[in-house]
């Protein structure tokens, strides 16, 4: 159960992360994209692609 869950965080833990390194790399400095416009959806939507990959 223990293994099951950090499992999940990391994968969580490492889709923010790059969600995060798109917004610094890639990211959209006009403001008009509004997934990597923000830092904060940016994080939330890669964390949310990693909860998904875990589930695989």
């Amino acid at each position: 159960m223990k293994s099951k869950l950090l499992k999940t965080s990391l994968w969580i833990a490492g889709g923010a992360g790059l969600g995060l390194s798109y917004y610094f790399f890639v990211g959209c400095n006009s403001g008009g994209c509004p997934i990597t416009s923000d830092p904060w959806i940016s994080g939330g939507y890669g964390g949310l692609v990693g909860l998904l990959m875990s589930r695989t």
